[in-house]
């Protein structure tokens, strides 16, 4: 029997989508207030979720606070209280949009998950805007 474990998290981050070649106008017109030269900022919400078999010794899917552990240390050590655009090394050339954030987050935790479980991440960039990303 497959269950889904799920375990949420946050980050404060700052960000702008720009693309730089193309023009101030061009930029406004595409991405609005988002394209703001100052930069500004959301407080993300994360879901985390893994879908498995129970383990019959634990009656665990997974540890939920070994994934948290490496939640805080792949995510939210590395980009909360951080100017996306400026200090993540990722979004030095790409628009750190809430779906290119989901990607990331996917890539970073994926790697610690055997292929017996399925990673999926929701993202909110606001209460109302979400994303949600498994692969």
């Amino acid at each position: 029997m497959k269950l889904t474990i799920s375990r949420k998290a946050h980050f404060n981050a700052a960000h702008k989508l720009y693309r730089p070649d193309w023009s101030d106008e061009k930029n406004n017109k595409v991405f609005g207030k988002c394209s703001n030269k100052n930069f500004h900022g959301h407080n993300y919400e994360l879901i985390v979720s893994l879908t498995g078999e129970v383990d019959p010794e634990t009656g665990y899917v997974y540890d939920i606070g070994k994934l948290s552990q490496i939640i805080k240390s792949e995510i939210e050590d590395y980009l909360d209280h951080k100017n996306l655009n400026l200090d993540i090394e990722e979004f030095s050339s790409l628009n750190p949009s809430a779906e290119n954030i989901a990607i990331l987050i996917y890539d970073r935790l994926i790697k610690y998950f055997k292929e017996k479980y399925k990673l999926k991440v929701v993202l909110y960039e606001t209460p109302r805007n979400f994303v949600e990303y498994s692969g």
